[in-house]
C-alpha cells in the first residue's frame, strides 16, 4: 500500500489531502509511524523523530494513529487477495507476497493480475497500491518500490540478475543501515559489487548471513510464498517522555511493555522461552539482555519476573535511559491469526 496509514488518515479527512500529514505525536520524543507523499518531499519518514519531522516540514499535521482502522482496512485488502490465491503471505498490515502460478481467476499473467488486484483495492477502499512482479520474493520486494506511488514494475526472469547489479546494496530486503554501512566500509555500495565477492569473503566477514547475501547479488531467492508462516517473536517498546535514571521508573516502564506483550501473547495462544529486554540510554547506545528457559513463559507474571529481573542487570544506570522494550521469542505454540502490536503509542518509538 501507498503511505498506508497516512493515506488512510487522508481519505477519511478530506481536509487533510494535499497537505503534509504525519501519523504519530509530536511530542517532544514522539515518532513518525507513517507519512504522506506530501511530507516525504521535505525528508519526513516513518521513525524520524517528530521533532525533527517538524523542523524540516513546520507545516507537517500529526494525526493520532487509529490502529484498529487500518487493521480492518487491511482484512478488506486480504478479502480481495484471496480471491485470486490462496498463497498470502502477510509482512505487515499494509504488504503481502501473493504466489499467483495459479490464480483463482484464471487470469494469464502475473502482471495483468496485479493490475486488475490494485484496482479492487482503489474501488472498494479509496486507496492505491503498489506492486512489484517477480519469479522470487526477494526480486518482487525490489520490484514494489520502483513505481511508487500507485505504480507498478515487473522483473523478468531475463533481466533479474543484471538488474540487481544495478541497485544499491541499501535497498536490498535483509540489508539495514549497519550491514550496509559495513558493507560501504568493505567496498560493496551495489548488486556488482556483492556478486564480486567471492563465498569465502562474504562468510569472513557476514558469518551465516554470507549464503543469503551470495544468492541475492544474482538474483536467486528459493523462499516459497508460505501463508502459514509462524510468528517467531512479539514485543513492544517505548520511549519516556524524559531520559529516565530512578530504578523504580525505569522498571515500571519496563513492567508496561511486558503486560502488552503478554496481552498479545495470551490472545494468539503462542508463549515463547526467550525473554529479552532492550535499553536504549540517552546517547542512543543500546544493549539488550535475554534469559532462556526450559519451557514456555505461560503465565504474565512469569514474563514480568522475568522481564524484572533482566532490567535489574542495568539498575541502577549510569547514565539517562530513553527507551525499554521487552521481546518473547523462541515460540513453542502456534501463532494465532493476530496482528503484531503496534509499538506508535503515544510517545514510543517505532
Amino acid at each position: 500500500m501507498d503511505a498506508f496509514y497516512a493515506s488512510v488518515e487522508q481519505r477519511d479527512a478530506p481536509e487533510l489531502r494535499g497537505r503534509p500529514v504525519a501519523v504519530g505525536y509530536a511530542a517532544a520524543r514522539g515518532v513518525v509511524a507513517a507519512a504522506s507523499y506530501e511530507a516525504r518531499t521535505f525528508g519526513v519518514r516513518s521513525a524520524l523523530p517528530s521533532v525533527t519531522a517538524l523542523r524540516r516540514c513546520p507545516e507537517l499535521v500529526f494525526v493520532k494513529p487509529r490502529f484498529e482502522v487500518y487493521k480492518a482496512v487491511s482484512r478488506q485488502i486480504h478479502a480481495i487477495f484471496a480471491d485470486y490465491t490462496e498463497l498470502i503471505q502477510p509482512l505487515s498490515l499494509d504488504e503481502a507476497y501473493l504466489d499467483v502460478t495459479a490464480n483463482r481467476r484464471g487470469i494469464e499473467t502475473a502482471w495483468a493480475t496485479a493490475k486488475e488486484i490494485r484496482a479492487r483495492i482503489l474501488e472498494e477502499t479509496g486507496l492505491t497500491a503498489s506492486a512489484g512482479i517477480s519469479y522470487n520474493k526477494f526480486l518482487a520486494k525490489l520490484a514494489s518500490d520502483q513505481r511508487k506511488p500507485n505504480g507498478q514494475f515487473a522483473v523478468t526472469p531475463e533481466m533479474g540478475a543484471a538488474w540487481v547489479e544495478t541497485l544499491p546494496v541499501a535497498r536490498f530486503h535483509g540489508v539495514g543501515p549497519v550491514t550496509a554501512a559495513k558493507m560501504k566500509r568493505l567496498g560493496i555500495e551495489t548488486g556488482v559489487d556483492l556478486r564480486d565477492k567471492s563465498i569465502d569473503f562474504l562468510r569472513a566477514h557476514f558469518g551465516s548471513a554470507a549464503e543469503w547475501y551470495h544468492a541475492i547479488a544474482r538474483g536467486q531467492d528459493d523462499r516459497p510464498v508460505n501463508p502459514s508462516r509462524e510468528r517467531k517473536s512479539s514485543g513492544s517498546e517505548t520511549t519516556f517522555d524524559r531520559d529516565l535514571t530512578e530504578a523504580a521508573e525505569i522498571e515500571a516502564g519496563v513492567l508496561r511493555m511486558a503486560d502488552e506483550v503478554w496481552d498479545w501473547c495470551d490472545k494468539a495462544q503462542a508463549f515463547g522461552r526467550t525473554v529479552t529486554v532492550k535499553v536504549k540510554f540517552a546517547d542512543f547506545k543500546q544493549i539488550t539482555r535475554s534469559k532462556s528457559f526450559t519451557s514456555v513463559v505461560r503465565t504474565q507474571e512469569a514474563l514480568q519476573a522475568a522481564s524484572r529481573e533482566l532490567i535489574g542487570l542495568v539498575l541502577p544506570p549510569e547514565k539517562g535511559i530513553r527507551l525499554v522494550g521487552v521481546t518473547v521469542s523462541n515460540f513453542e505454540a502456534e501463532v494465532g491469526e493476530s496482528e503484531a502490536l503496534p509499538l506508535f503509542g503515544a510517545g514510543e518509538a517505532a
